[in-house]
């Protein structure tokens, strides 16, 4: 059944109204109509199985037949800090990462990005990216693209409960399967360099703010892949896998 993100002002009472894009989605290409059950999430794990009772132009009326509790988020809540790369390579990484079950992705600029975040428009495009792979893959809660910031300001970010992690190329003794095995938290930060991987000097500013060095093998990873590595081996040692 596809699922259909509302927020809470479109429910009133035993039923959920739903205007434009996705009215007309279920209106026009799903060819919906009264009778048929529609499937409503409100972006914070709570799913609402509903019956359309109207149509009209631009607007559907469903009615809540049952509501249950997302079982699509993982036990973990996972932050990525992506130093914003080349190209449309962000978009590949938002999407995959979502799909993955990181809870919010933050862009960096590091001091060896090449690209710049220059206007909110890519901002706009990123957080509609994040918004369609969470409903593709039924995702309990909508995933959050921040403002960007500095890589300073980033290790700094999460609170002291959070685990932090920073793959290193040239880091030679910390695994990353024994920093996980470590973990007390449900809350993990996961910072990502750009194309020219961290600088020294920003290696050196996460360590002091508590940031776990770790290797990834002797094999460098390019910035798109190593996220998707990171998540990956923290859903199957800490999450739902």
């Amino acid at each position: 059944m596809q699922r259909f993100y509302i927020t809470q002002d479109m429910i009133n009472g035993e039923n959920i109204t739903v205007f434009g894009d996705d009215a007309n989605h279920i209106l026009k290409v799903l060819r919906y109509k009264e009778g048929d059950t529609l499937l409503f999430c409100d972006g914070e794990a709570t799913d609402y199985f509903c019956t359309i009772v109207s149509t009209s132009k631009g607007e559907v009326v469903a009615k809540i037949d049952k509501t249950e509790k997302n079982n699509t988020e993982p036990p973990i809540s996972i932050t990525l800090y992506q130093s914003i790369p080349k190209g449309d390579k962000m978009e590949y990484i938002i999407q995959k990462c979502v799909e993955l079950g990181v809870a919010n992705i933050v862009p960096v600029e590091s001091k060896r990005c090449v690209a710049k975040l220059k206007d909110d428009k890519k901002l706009l495009r990123w957080q509609k990216i994040a918004d369609e792979a969470a409903k593709q893959c039924g995702r309990g809660k909508l995933v959050k693209v921040c403002e960007p910031v500095s890589f300073k300001d980033a290790v700094k970010l999460p609170n002291d409960n959070t685990h932090k992690i920073i793959p290193y190329e040239n880091e030679k003794d910390g695994k990353l399967k024994e920093v996980l095995k470590n973990n007390k938290t449900n809350e993990i930060s996961v910072y990502i360099g750009p194309e020219g991987g961290f600088s020294d000097e920003e290696i050196d500013i996460a360590l002091k703010n508590n940031v776990h060095s770790v290797t990834l093998g002797p094999r460098i990873l390019r910035t798109e892949t190593a996220p998707l590595a990171v998540i990956s081996a923290i859903m199957y040692e800490l999450g739902d896998w």
